[in-house]
């Protein structure tokens, strides 16, 4: 008698892809998440030669978890000369890869296959690990020490890839390891439609969620859908369940996303797009451009990376400033224009107790008054009338100099000495 691993796997759309370029695969004790990339004729055709090939290694049986680690490894080195293959006799498939999270359970023990950045994670006791290591360049530079995770978080490049499978590299490297499994382990193995978009945090809410490994896998989905879905989404949901069956208990494999389907080629899809110079994984902006790169080359590569950010982040802050200048700049000549225009203006006021001219306009900016003493007279406010008091102590405004001397023409005619003459 042997204990079961039940698994469940989902792959959507999304809310805004309009092809599904992710496959996925949950089988007895193999389990696959492939992430493609390549433009609409090339990702959905990628994952699912990798994802039906790997598939091959579910019907095998291994006598130890090293066994089935190389069966893994050998299963996606052969899926990689495949998409060569395919490329060579579809020549408009140029640049196609996927990325590869694979896993087989072999007893206590689970054997795992890696490339890209899909992940696999897994919920023991309550705490959730990330298993995979994301073969991104935001990822060397966190391993590096020359950015933090959070600044990964929001890297312009964060969804440059180092490794693929595809036409690009003869012999991919591919990180392979064995980990001892108990009953009560909950596995996620995903593509990056989820992670990227579905906090951490929430991921481990929903694995701990009882419920079968079908129910969870929804949630997850529908999780992603409720964030915006931009990037197709698959998860593969595997629980080593501590139910004793008959070691040959039938299980059904459950095969999802463009490896579900049959294989179309779009002989157009290869004009419209090429892979240049770095791996672009095709998610979170609206460009279509994609690059390849080597992973021989990657410090080099890296280090011209790093030295195209820090041009990058010169231009912008250059643009900041000059920004920031013509700014300030067009509010220096508004303000001179403005302050020249209220020196263009008079009013006749009170200065002590004798009536005044004054340049300006009685307003203020702060403590900065926007006018002056142009003239004194020797007219006191208090030979006027009580009507021209007042109207002289709440001011009388002029549209110029001479406007303003003759209200103070007008104003000495009626002060009392005036009047007696």
């Amino acid at each position: 008698m042997a204990q079961r691993t039940v698994g469940a796997a989902v792959s959507h759309v999304g809310k805004v892809r309009s092809n599904n370029q992710d496959s996925g695969f949950a089988g007895g004790q193999l389990f696959v998440v492939a992430d493609g990339m390549g433009g609409h004729a090339g990702g959905d055709v990628a994952s699912a030669i990798a994802v039906n090939r790997i598939a091959e290694t579910d019907t095998q049986y291994y006598a130890s978890p090293q066994d089935a680690e190389f069966a893994l490894q050998s299963a996606l080195v052969a899926a990689n000369q495949l998409l060569a293959e395919t490329v060579f006799e579809h020549p408009e498939l140029t640049g196609m890869g996927t990325t590869v999270s694979a896993m087989i359970r072999v007893g206590d023990s689970i054997a795992i296959a890696h490339i890209g950045d899909s992940r696999i994670y897994l919920l023991r006791g309550g705490e959730l690990t990330q298993i995979t290591a994301d073969h991104t360049f935001v990822q060397r530079l966190v391993d590096s020490g020359r950015i933090t995770p959070e600044e990964a978080a929001v890297h312009p490049r964060r969804s440059v890839l180092m490794r693929v499978l595809g036409d690009i590299d003869a012999a991919p490297e591919i990180d392979t390891s064995i980990l001892g499994t108990t009953p009560g382990d909950r596995w996620l193995l995903c593509s990056d439609g989820l992670s990227s978009y579905v906090s951490e945090e929430r991921i481990h809410q929903l694995l701990q969620e009882d419920g079968s490994p079908s129910d969870v896998a929804d949630q997850l989905v529908k999780e992603a859908l409720d964030h915006g879905a931009p990037d197709n989404v698959t998860v593969v949901v595997a629980d080593i369940d501590p139910q004793q069956v008959a070691p040959d208990a039938p299980s059904v494999a459950v095969t999802v996303g463009s490896a579900a389907a049959p294989l179309e080629f779009d002989p157009e899809a290869g004009r419209r797009l090429r892979l240049p110079s770095l791996l672009l994984h095709p998610i979170k902006s609206s460009s279509v451009a994609r690059e390849t790169h080597l992973e021989s080359d990657a410090d080099d590569y890296l280090d011209a990376l790093i030295a195209e950010d820090r041009k990058r982040a010169g231009r912008r802050r250059l643009t900041w400033l000059v920004s920031v200048a013509v700014i300030l700049a067009g509010a220096i000549t508004a303000a001179v224009v403005g302050y020249q225009w209220t020196q263009s203006r008079y009013y006749v006021g009170v200065n002590g107790d004798r009536v005044a001219i004054y340049q300006g306009v009685q307003q203020s900016i702060g403590p900065i008054p926007l006018s002056s003493v142009f003239q004194d007279t020797d007219i006191a406010v208090d030979d006027l009338p009580t009507f021209y008091q007042t109207r002289v102590e709440d001011t009388i405004s002029a549209d110029s100099i001479t406007d303003a001397l003759a209200i103070v023409t007008n104003l000495e005619r009626n002060t009392t000495s005036g009047s007696a003459q």
